[in-house]
């Protein structure tokens, strides 16, 4: 069966914050199980603009990265996050 995958670019506004979203997001990511696949690290932008993070979790198929972004946990520390951050965030189906 694929995997499900979030892809996310992030740009951290004020980093001081921004770890009050990890820690609200952690209980979601636990529930649903989701693998840390990349969670930044250095990278070069060979196209387009750039963020400062690149993160990839994935999951069990396309459902449960769906039911984690939609979870009502993950939705409050969206709140958090975008109050700290902007990003660019898809759901994407991989191979398995």
């Amino acid at each position: 069966m694929p995997k499900g995958y979030w892809i996310v670019r992030v740009s951290v506004r004020d980093e001081a914050r921004y770890p009050e979203y990890l820690a609200a997001a952690r209980p979601s990511f636990e529930k649903f199980g989701a693998r840390f696949i990349v969670r930044g690290g250095p990278f070069e932008s060979k196209e387009g603009e750039a963020r400062d993070r690149n993160v990839v979790i994935e999951f069990a198929d396309l459902a449960t990265a769906n039911a984690c972004y939609d979870s009502p946990e993950y939705q409050a520390a969206k709140r958090i996050r975008q109050k700290y951050s902007d990003a660019d965030f898809i759901i994407i189906e991989g191979p398995a």
